[in-house]
């Protein structure tokens, strides 16, 4: 089975007895067990998890200090095929040291211990142990072997299923510093950070913990796996709650409960591929390696083990819409107030000149109408300036048109319909796509679909008819004003546009927003930003099935031609989009999480890996659309722009994508 880039990590809190090693040997040999069936490739265990981290002056008898190795040395012989991390004190070069050990399939890797001692407040580590500067020693002799010891140890997998996974490991405080031991190793190329710690909990303390642990995986560009003692460490003066969290490039994954008593294991897939782009993407990041002091590395080689395929970590259907109704009200607040900025400086810019827009009905054209009504409002300009163009076509419906231009009415626009069908029907008759027979002048609508209906069949439905309609009402655009386009990213990324016509503008405020969100952005403003007719108006857009309106309505007038049956549900389409670009994923990849996802719900697997392949096939072949595109603001982490986020060749070759799709489809 692959991993297909993912490592599964845990942080584990056991059942404690203080200055009984004992006893904590055995829960922590329960835990390595459970994650053994769980299938985790890591396991971090808390600060002096062996004997307890407030043992105090307890730490200077040598008979805990001899019964914590004893404990190490049973740990040893505990089947567990993963790397795990176990804290207790150990004695080298006449000092103690509060130290990680770290342990893979019973052999003893290496031994870090703490750098920075907590010497205030309730803490006084200083008392008991020394700090990691002052050893003088770079091995040291434990439960009858003899390993690396000191900061300077980073612990590289060598499997190259695990291709990445490179191992830095700090203590407690060590995370509360200026400069924290991880920095320096995940600069040196520690890829998973783990924490051991006793921190115990006042008022206040958890949710800074929360920022401390999440902050650090962010700015490391890393995972990071942070254990802390459990209840069983409260005594005399502190309470502790074992509080595990793990987090991934700035994100937190999981975290436990505090105050639970018991064995706790927090598990967590983490993304080892997306670690890896981000650092090859993020030139800054490796910029910091100059001057980074040498560590010595450690190989180990770990074995895939069997487990269930489900992963331990959420991958959302739909990346770009936050689930939560709060967050995704914030976002889309945030994204309209971008839009309209973004305009607004453009606009100020040129002299606030009158603008063209063309309004079909649908989502995309409603959401720039709205963030231009609202940039006229921000620089005090009438909105008579705002020359509102809806150019019915053959696939128009009566009910977007109705829409449309209660819209525009409602919003106070300068309003002007163009039947586009006629000049249409003309430019088709000069090209030699009509019949020539037809006499255009004085016709009714009626006659307008009669014409249309002597066509051929074929030449209903091609490039031209549709490319035509697109084009004409671009044209009058351009000479009415500053043209504002409406094309979303999606639409861009699928070449799902006419080039030089919709593609497009002089400024396109909707150019990096995904169509998935756009519904969302239409019904928040509809929410919060406008009211009375306006907002039933657009809840009705909202409402209303994607298409480009190019074909002839149906028999019934209804809308004909959906945008999705031609490339793919939108919901599809942006789940690949954000997993290719954002993240840089295989197709292999993209397939295995969208089952993750659990589209298996809604699409059979094969349906998935047949629109994933029409993206892809698109996605290559339209480059050259992408290359020329107008300014537009960025709004979120993915982007067409060829002046920022994304350059490509327009004539890349898909092949080797298209191989990761599989067998083409019957």
């Amino acid at each position: 089975m692959s991993t297909h880039g993912f490592l599964r990590v845990a942080a584990a809190s056991p059942e404690l007895r203080v200055a009984d090693p004992a006893f904590n040997a055995d829960r922590t040999a329960d835990l390595l067990r459970t994650a053994t069936d769980r299938g985790v490739d890591l396991v971090v265990f808390p600060e002096c998890g062996l004997t307890g981290y407030t043992c105090h002056d307890l730490f200077h008898h040598r008979r805990l200090i001899d019964a914590a190795e004893d404990a190490l040395a049973k740990l040893l012989g505990v089947p567990f095929p993963g790397v795990a991390v176990i804290g207790l004190p150990v004695l080298c070069d006449d000092m103690l040291f509060n130290a990680a050990a770290v342990v893979h399939e019973g052999q003893l890797l290496g031994i870090v211990p703490k750098t920075h001692l907590p010497t205030y407040k309730e803490f006084y580590d200083a008392r008991y142990f020394a700090p990691a500067a002052n050893a003088a020693s770079d091995t040291i002799r434990l439960a009858g072997r003899v390993v690396p010891f000191g900061t300077d140890l980073l612990f590289e997998c060598i499997t190259p299923e695990y291709r990445g996974f490179v191992l830095g490991v700090e203590i407690c405080e060590d995370l509360w510093m200026p400069i924290p031991p991880s920095s320096r190793q995940a600069v040196a190329g520690a890829t998973v950070l783990a924490n051991l710690s006793a921190s115990n909990e006042v008022i206040g303390k958890a949710a800074y913990r929360k920022q401390l642990v999440t902050g650090q995986s962010g700015r490391c560009l890393a995972g990071y796996v942070y254990a802390s003692a459990g209840v069983g460490e409260s005594t005399t003066d502190v309470v502790f709650g074992g509080h595990c969290l793990i987090a991934e490039n700035g994100g937190r994954l999981a975290e436990s409960p505090r105050f639970r008593r018991g064995n706790q294991l927090l598990v967590a897939d983490l993304d080892l591929d997306r670690l890896a782009r981000e650092r090859v993407t993020g030139s800054s990041f490796n910029d910091a390696r100059r001057g980074t002091p040498e560590f010595r590395r450690v190989p180990f080689a770990l074995a895939e083990q069997p487990r269930d395929p489900v992963l331990e970590r959420v991958v959302d259907p739909h990346p770009f819409v936050p689930s939560d109704p709060a967050t995704r009200d914030e976002r889309c607040q945030d994204i309209f107030a971008t839009q309209v900025a973004g305009l607004a400086k453009r606009l100020s810019h040129i002299g606030t000149p009158p603008v063209s827009i063309g309004v079909s009905g649908g989502l995309d054209s409603t959401l720039a109408l709205l963030v231009v009504a609202k940039t006229f409002d921000l620089l005090g300009v009438s909105r008579e300036k705002i020359k509102a163009l809806t150019m019915p076509g053959f696939g128009t419906t009566a009910g977007t048109r109705s829409n449309a231009h209660t819209l525009m009415a409602a919003l106070g626009v300068n309003v002007k319909e163009i039947d586009i069908r006629e000049l249409c029907l003309a430019e088709m008759r000069a090209l030699g796509h009509s019949p020539f027979g037809i006499d255009l002048h004085g016709h009714t609508i009626h006659s307008l679909t009669d014409a249309v209906s002597q066509l051929p069949a074929d030449r209903r439905s091609d490039l031209v008819f549709e490319n035509v309609q697109a084009r004409v009402r671009t044209n009058l655009l351009m000479n009415t004003a500053f043209v504002i386009g409406t094309g979303d990213v999606s639409e861009l990324a699928l070449g799902w546009c006419t080039y030089n016509a919709d593609h497009m503008s002089m400024y396109n405020p909707n150019v990096s927003i995904p169509k998935t969100l756009v519904r969302f952005l239409v019904r928040w403003a509809a929410d919060y930003e406008f009211e009375g007719e306006v907002r039933r108006t657009l809840h009705a857009i909202a409402d209303t099935p994607i298409s480009p309106e190019l074909l002839p309505t149906a028999a019934d007038g209804s809308i004909a031609q959906a945008t999705e049956s031609s490339v793919g549900p939108y919901e599809l389409v942006d789940f690949f989009l954000y997993h290719f670009l954002r993240w840089g994923c295989e197709p292999e990849k993209i397939l295995f999480l969208a089952g993750q996802a659990k589209f298996d719900k809604t699409y059979t697997p094969d349906e998935v890996r047949r629109w994933l392949r029409v993206f892809l096939m698109r996605f290559f072949a339209n480059q050259f659309k992408r290359s020329c595109l107008p300014d537009g603001p960025k709004v979120g982490s993915v982007s067409v722009s060829p002046r920022g986020d994304w350059r490509m060749p327009s004539d890349a070759v898909a092949k080797a994508w298209l191989e990761g799709v599989g067998d083409r489809p019957a």
